[in-house]
């Protein structure tokens, strides 16, 4: 996409959106560059883009499709696409998952969530139609019961299965489960969440003869972020031009981070929605760049994905780390943190999940032990403030894979629970 391209979205969504009109108020009439521009502040966003009276959409909602999303603050909302614009969204991921490894003839089982205006399993059946390869789709959805989706992927021999990370463990756990091997399944590609190293052992387990892959990064708010980029590690993509582009900017200063290693939040811009235009909107992710020349670039985890305990900040990817230099012997396939409170003091709780069978309880307690001094040593505010009185001491609650939390219409595991009462 031209720079004049982009010139053009600018001055139309400054001529036609209401929202986009007063967020460049203060800017010259011929800025047409995005670090000219500032970055969309999420909740003013989302006040202006609603059903009633929206200032956000550069014309009236009479040819387009919708769909739900949480957006990056967890309440639903609504984000619309021209068929023109759904078209391009699906044709180019579709081109992104040939670097994952789809082949010509191969059968797909899209275990995504449909329904109630959520766009994901729409969204990877239309881009496999819509890639250059021929493939056979099986379009099941994550609300089958695990039996009837194990039957149809072995009736059909299914050679793909794309769906969350946490449908496609929960799938894996059944397969163990029950013994069943399911060896015409060559690619396992996840989505809509990130898939660390302990999931990533369950899957590999239930599908020995599979590469596991991303498949690719987007969402229905910010759209296309990037398409996969071959290779062993699953969290570096590319932005798909020359429909979007992606950038990494500074914590502090908020400028665009042109260095490799150095990890930001990131902003895209949809260069070709203009019905509700996307433009330096955050995505909800911190990233860095691999290789900038190539545009490649490494998804680090959700920026919100975090909570707060008495004075102790802890995020996921705190605890992934924990676990991951625990457990040697690869025992936990799953992991959540759930926050509580009682006798006045907020406590952390890790619920660990192990794979079916592995129940001995000592050598658990000895795993529990170590993850938690793993955590505790990466986060010593924690332990201080258990000596202080703030907080109850950290605890290992032991669970299988199916009892971890996950969201009701998406499928996806809930990282942190908070269950501490609000009134």
């Amino acid at each position: 996409m031209s720079a004049q391209q982009l010139s053009d979205l600018i001055r139309f969504a400054r001529h036609n959106s209401p929202f986009y009109r007063d967020l460049y108020a203060s800017l010259p009439p011929d800025a047409d560059r995005l670090t000219d521009l500032p970055v969309v502040d999420q909740e003013r966003f989302w006040a202006a883009n609603t059903l009633d009276g929206n200032r956000v959409l550069t014309g009236p909602l009479s040819e387009a499709t919708v769909y739900k999303t949480g957006g990056t603050t967890g309440a639903p909302k609504f984000s619309v696409y021209t068929r023109d614009e759904w078209r391009t969204f699906v044709t180019a991921f579709g081109q992104g998952l040939v670097d994952t490894g789809l082949r010509p003839g191969h059968r797909v089982a899209d275990l995504f969530y449909a329904g109630e205006l959520y766009a994901s399993f729409l969204f990877v059946l239309d881009s496999l139609a819509h890639a250059p390869v021929e493939n056979v789709r099986l379009p099941i959805g994550g609300a089958a019961p695990l039996e009837s989706t194990a039957a149809t992927l072995r009736d059909f021999a299914a050679q793909g299965v794309a769906g969350t990370s946490t449908t496609l463990c929960r799938l894996a756990e059944h397969l163990l489960a029950t013994d069943l091997r399911l060896d015409s399944v060559e690619l396992v590609l996840f989505g809509g969440e990130a898939l660390f190293a302990d999931q990533r052992r369950l899957l590999t387990a239930a599908f020995p003869n599979a590469a596991v892959r991303s498949v690719g990064y987007a969402s229905v708010d910010a759209g296309l972020l990037g398409r996969p980029v071959p290779g062993p590690d699953t969290r570096v993509h590319r932005a798909f031009t020359p429909e979007s582009i992606v950038e990494i900017l500074d914590d502090a200063t908020g400028e665009p981070i042109t260095e490799p290693g150095r990890a930001g939040r990131v902003v895209v811009t949809s260069l070709f929605r203009r019905l509700m235009p996307v433009i330096r909107y955050p995505a909800g992710d911190r990233a860095e760049w691999t290789d900038t020349d190539l545009g490649h670039f490494r998804i680090l985890g959700r920026a919100e994905e975090g909570v707060r305990v008495g004075p102790v900040s802890l995020y996921s990817q705190d605890a992934q780390d924990a676990v991951a230099g625990a457990d040697t012997e690869g025992r936990i396939v799953g992991m959540q943190l759930v926050v509580r409170r009682w006798e006045g003091r907020d406590g952390l709780v890790l619920r660990l999940a192990t794979a079916p069978g592995d129940d001995d309880p000592a050598a658990l307690e000895l795993l529990a032990k170590a993850v938690v001094t793993e955590l505790e040593s990466a986060r010593p505010l924690y332990p201080d403030s258990v000596s202080t009185g703030f907080v109850h001491p950290l605890s290992v609650e032991w669970a299988r894979h199916r009892d971890l939390a996950v969201n009701p219409r998406t499928g996806k595991l809930v990282r942190v629970l908070d269950e501490r009462p609000t009134a």
